[in-house]
């Protein structure tokens, strides 16, 4: 029997539709799809529903949740550390994007026109990335001691005196900087030397045979040509920033005086001294939305950048 005296009906029953070949055919791409976002799901998005219903709430874990509306807002507004809180965290990522945001870059430049080396400098560079973070912070109050810390021997060795480098209000929160960012510039050095990597070499040659020397070549080639990534890298410097709290609750505990509590580590006292969770909750949405903000600017950006 030929394939034209099938009837038609039995043919589309045999014949399997284009949406079920399209599923065989990404099956696996499809699982694990699936998988990303039941993690982002329970990880990610149903953490921040579950603080915007806490932000509101008033929970003891043992009675029934009661709304109250903004009180835990009016409770955060009125803490004497809400303000030193935002401006610390305000001085910490403006003087981290001072210095994380441009030594990785100045760094991967550096790295890229070397031609010896470059190997073993990379994996220097980006060796703090992979120890713990606790561990590099207590590393640091060594250094920081002031009776035999290195950074005050090496003061010493130049007849220069010596810092209370954790202990002092004006002194504190740029330690703190000092520590996040040789922590963290590891992961944005490579980055941008993968960056740097991709811009096509005729373009700085073309600029060597114009006379254009080092700091010219960096202004209107490397720049230009690296913008979308610095500003990728310019929102997550912002982002990871603003939620500092390793460095001030291994190194300082908030102290001296408060010059070093930051919001996140101020929601952290909230929910675990002080026993109110929701508190924490109502402060930590606030930080979503002003990061939220930030993010839309960057979209906003980076669409007029592209287009």
């Amino acid at each position: 029997m030929t394939t034209a005296s099938i009837p038609v009906a039995n043919r589309r029953r045999r014949q399997p539709t284009k949406l079920r070949r399209a599923v065989r055919r990404n099956l696996t791409a499809y699982g694990f799809l699936c998988g990303a976002l039941i993690c982002f799901a329970f990880f990610s998005w149903y953490p921040m529903v579950r603080q915007v219903i806490l932000s509101f709430q008033k929970t003891n874990f043992v009675d029934a949740p009661e709304w109250v509306g903004l009180k835990n807002f009016r409770t955060v507004f009125s803490d004497p550390a809400f303000a030193p809180a935002w401006i610390n965290t305000a001085m910490f990522t403006l003087l981290a994007l001072l210095c994380g945001y441009a030594i990785p870059f100045v760094t991967a430049i550096v790295l890229n026109e070397l031609r010896h080396a470059r190997a073993y400098l990379r994996f220097v560079v980006y060796l703090p990335v992979m120890l713990p973070p606790a561990v590099g912070v207590l590393l640091f109050q060594w250094f920081y001691n002031p009776d035999y810390g290195l950074f005050n021997q090496i003061l010493s060795f130049f007849h220069l005196p010596g810092l209370q480098w954790l202990n002092s209000t004006s002194t504190a929160l740029i330690s703190l900087v000092i520590v996040s960012t040789w922590m963290n510039m590891g992961s944005g050095t490579l980055i941008y030397l993968a960056a740097l990597q991709t811009i096509p070499s005729e373009l700085y040659e073309a600029a060597e045979l114009d006379g254009a020397g080092l700091f010219k070549r960096i202004r209107h080639i490397t720049i230009p040509q690296t913008k979308l990534i610095l500003l990728v890298m310019l929102l997550l410097q912002i982002v990871a920033t603003m939620q500092v709290f390793i460095e001030p609750y291994l190194l300082t505990g908030g102290g001296p005086e408060n010059s070093t509590v930051t919001v996140v580590y101020l929601m952290y006292q909230y929910a675990f001294n002080f026993g109110s969770l929701n508190a924490g909750n109502a402060l930590g949405l606030m930080l979503m939305l002003v990061l939220m903000v930030f993010s839309a600017i960057y979209l906003r950006i980076s669409r007029d950048n592209t287009v």
